[in-house]
């Protein structure tokens, strides 16, 4: 009996069923291993038109639609000759777009990033920086940049996002099939699989290359989860931001120096610029030194010169916290024969990374890596350019914030991957041609003043309802899966009003983002609440990091919030929130509220999103609103702070929030009239997408760091690699000179206004006589200034101005400055000199930054 038991029981074989496509629907296939396909509006449509259900269901991925669509469903495409006429017309357009390559003399860039937000079925990317990451690459691709991009592939990507019944995040983490994605293996001229190798403690680990097409950019990705590694290293590319901080230096590592590696492997190790997006791929430089050094036979000084005047960093990251540190002995146990293979000490290469390079106890700072071995560096937002400034003058002795060479270029989003269809339908018609390249230019987007009210509330009140659909349907398996009461469910559904105001917060839940101060005062949000005359509806979504215990618990406390009677179907928790569900929230919700603590937010672009879709934003002016707030095109709380004590500020932010909300905003959108239109709302929408939407495009993004940053740095970088690198090697001989001899220089007379017995009259000159002996060093090559400053506190200084003197004459050794200058100031002001290495060799000030105050 147990042995007939035994034979019965159910044995199963795995098989295959490849699904081939008709040679009818082949350009299918091409489209989906594209991601072009999901920023072209057309494109989409014709993957919806395939199966809708199953293409949401396999979130949104042709790739996966296609490997499973079948035999009856294809045979019915084929015979579809609409569909076919419609698939021809994509295809024609693809075809021109990637037939269109770079114009000829366009500097060609490497761009290193950890994560790239591309699409949801791509599990590349955390939050803001990777969706800015990809957007970027979109956009380069749509300006025709001669770009290379490279990252890593991750099988698991970030987590998923799952609520508990009582409100905790469950973190999951379902691998990527990447037999489903739009990636190909990358392969040499033998056909063999392109393999790099980065040497491991010791070990080496090995690592496939993969493309990724992103439009006309190639996007490369490493892939450690291979067969020639033991487990602990294929773990390497599983998880983005998992593990821990020796696990964060090995993916680095991977990025920046593997990156490299691969890039030389596949032939374009002839970028004329290396973009590092954030400083979790600062290695790369460090590769590129060893590069030149060994196979251009430099010496460091000379290799430094090159790898810097083709380097931009960019910083993301508003307070020193967020920036990556490392322990010197754990850099030891990776690094420390990277010295060696460089020609320099150990000291000096931690120096990099370092202050103070004997302190043994200083963290290695990978932004201070990246801002030495970088000409230039750049914030992503003014405001955030000027943090920037102040965070890293500790890099810089003897300047002030304000006199650094940091600059910035505010971050922006990709405008055919953001807008809703409906908006861009009405653009295209109402803006006129070229509209789509030149996006930045407000004159076609003032044109929405010629649009009647109507058609613009149509399309509002549209992509609302479509919100509010999604998100009952949402919240009905949500909540059933999480096991919660029927009745519960039924009532938020039922409270749900699509006559409601519609205000959206999403975004990663970071403390700092204060997601939580909307519910500082229970009561008094309640009676705003409670009108049914005016409904309103907040809706939340943002994953918190699995480490991030303080942020989970703002996700519980909003839920335990929004179960309360009072606030059932009028504060909503979204879970899993993703770049479908942001597209949903920014273009549907009629508000986007952004409530970060001053000045922790670098830019921010889920609010720039909002705008492109008419939707006002209600924001501290920190980041990106700080330039485009408009006080008829939304609403804002200061940046300045009026407390210290961050708890009476948030008390004081939340009342301002609720007063601004009961007094300002509802009674504007509820003045309706018959037709239920608010024009004065109305006028609102205008005003954001006339003058606001057109400053944060990615178009005008693009072109900042091309303007601001790539066009000198291709010029520079030429200019050092011509004639076998003779001006390299010249700029590093002449830098030497002068680190060697600055320390000779010495005042030996000042003859100047007698500042400490008398008062400078308005309108009198201020004179100033230095004689300097330079013990060596050529007048030429140094700079003396004269800098104003007003104090505002003890520790803090304002500059005013500065003025260089004049080498009036350099007799036995000694020379003369002189100055005599209107200040064109009253009040009490400091002041004092200060000589600098003068030369238009240099970049900018800071690129050799010696100073001597006298």
């Amino acid at each position: 009996m147990i042995g007939q038991l035994k034979d019965n029981k159910i044995q199963l074989k795995r098989i295959y069923i490849e699904s081939t496509l008709p040679d009818a629907l082949q350009p299918l296939k091409v489209l989906a291993n594209n991601i072009w396909w999901s920023w072209n509006k057309e494109a989409i449509a014709l993957f919806e038109y395939i199966d809708k259900e199953q293409y949401i269901a396999l979130r949104y991925n042709p790739v996966a639609l296609l490997e499973q669509l079948s035999p009856k469903r294809a045979e019915e495409l084929v015979n579809d000759k609409d569909f076919l006429q419609r698939l021809q017309g994509v295809v024609r357009e693809f075809e021109a777009y990637i037939a269109v390559s770079p114009e000829a003399g366009s500097p060609k860039i490497a761009y290193f990033s950890m994560e790239y937000g591309l699409h949801i079925s791509l599990r590349l990317y955390s939050g803001g920086l990777g969706v800015l990451a990809g957007d970027y690459l979109k956009e380069a691709s749509d300006d025709n940049s001669n770009m290379v991009a490279v990252g890593l592939l991750y099988r698991y990507g970030y987590f998923e996002q799952a609520i508990s019944l009582h409100g905790d995040q469950i973190n999951n983490f379902p691998p990527q099939k990447f037999t489903k994605l739009p990636i190909q293996p990358v392969r040499d001229e033998q056909g063999e699989w392109v393999k790099i190798s980065v040497g491991l403690k010791g070990r080496m680990v090995y690592a496939k290359v993969w493309e990724l097409k992103v439009g006309r950019i190639s996007l490369y990705l490493l892939d450690t989860d291979i067969d020639e590694n033991d487990w602990h290293d294929r773990s390497l590319t599983h998880q983005l931001y998992g593990g821990d901080n020796e696990h964060r230096l090995r993916q680095e590592i991977l990025l920046g120096i593997g990156g490299i590696r691969a890039l030389r492997a596949l032939g374009h190790d002839d970028a004329d610029i290396y973009h590092c997006n954030e400083g979790h791929a600062a290695f790369l430089n460090l590769e590129r030194l060893k590069n030149y050094i060994q196979h251009e036979g430099m010496s460091y000084e000379m290799a430094l010169e090159t790898v810097r005047s083709s380097s931009l960093f960019t910083t993301h990251t508003p307070v020193p916290a967020g920036h990556d540190y490392f322990h010197e002995d754990l850099l030891r146990e990776y690094l420390y024969s990277y010295a060696a293979e460089l020609g320099i000490e150990w000291q000096r290469f931690v120096a990099l990374g370092k202050i103070d390079p004997h302190n043994h106890d200083e963290l290695f700072s990978m932004s201070h890596l990246a801002i030495r071995l970088s000409q230039e560096v750049n914030g992503v937002s003014e405001l955030h350019g000027a943090v920037s400034q102040k965070m890293f003058k500790v890099l810089y002795p003897g300047y002030h914030p304000e006199e650094l060479h940091l600059g910035y270029v505010t971050n922006s989003v990709h405008y055919p991957t953001w807008i809703a269809k409906e908006w861009n339908d009405l653009y295209l018609e109402n803006f006129g041609n070229g509209f789509l390249r030149d996006q930045s230019n407000k004159e076609y987007w003032r044109k929405i003043h010629n649009v009647p009210s109507e058609q613009i509330m149509g399309i509002r009140r549209k992509l609302k309802a479509r919100l509010l659909d999604y998100v009952r349907e949402t919240m009905q398996e949500d909540l059933t899966r999480r096991g919660e009461n029927p009745r519960s469910i039924f009532e938020l559904i039922n409270a749900i009003k699509d006559n409601a105001l519609v205000i959206g917060f999403a975004r990663r839940f970071a403390t700092y983002k204060r997601a939580h101060l909307l519910f500082t005062n229970l009561e008094r949000l309640s009676s705003i609440v409670s009108n049914s005359d005016r409904p309103i509806i907040f809706l939340f979504a943002g994953k918190a990091h699995p480490a991030d215990g303080g942020g989970q618990g703002l996700i519980k406390h909003i839920i335990d919030v929004s179960k309360r009677p009072e606030f059932r179907g009028k504060v909503i928790f979204l879970e899993n929130y993703n770049m479908e569900m942001a597209k949903l929230l920014v273009q549907g919700v009629d508000i986007w509220l952004n409530t970060p603590t001053r000045p922790k937010e670098a830019s921010g672009t889920s609010g720039m999103k909002a705008a492109l879709n008419g939707v006002m934003n209600f924001s501290v002016l920190d980041g990106w609103w700080a330039e485009g707030y408009r006080p008829d095109a939304g609403w804002a709380l200061p940046l300045e702070r009026t407390y210290d004590n961050q708890d009476l500020q948030n008390e004081l932010d939340a009342e301002s929030i609720y007063n601004i909300l009961e007094f300002d905003i509802l009674p504007t959108y509820y003045e309706q009239d018959e037709n239920g239109i608010s024009e004065k709302w109305v006028s609102y929408i205008r005003q954001i997408i006339a003058e606001v939407a057109p400053d944060f495009t990615m178009k005008r993004m693009l072109d900042h760091y091309y303007e601001r940053f790539y066009h000198k740095l291709a010029e520079r970088g030429r200019a050092l690699r011509a004639d076998n690198y003779a001006g390299a090697r010249q700029v590093a001989k002449w830098k030497h000179t002068m680190e060697q001899r600055w320390d000779r220089i010495e005042l030996a007379q000042a003859d100047t206004f007698d500042s400490d017995n008398r008062a400078l009259q308005v309108g009198e000159h201020f004179y100033a006589d230095l004689k300097l002996y330079l013990n060596g060093v050529s007048a030429e090559d140094v700079g003396v200034e004269v800098v104003f400053f007003s104090r505002v506190d003890e520790e803090v200084l304002k500059l005013q101005f500065k003025e260089e003197l004049e080498l009036k004459e350099v007799k036995d050794g000694v020379a003369t400055y002189h100055c005599e200058l209107d200040p064109k100031l009253a009040g009490v002001y400091e002041y004092g000199f200060r000589a600098f290495p003068k030369s238009g060799q240099l970049a900018h000030r800071q690129d050799l930054p010696l100073v001597k105050w006298l």
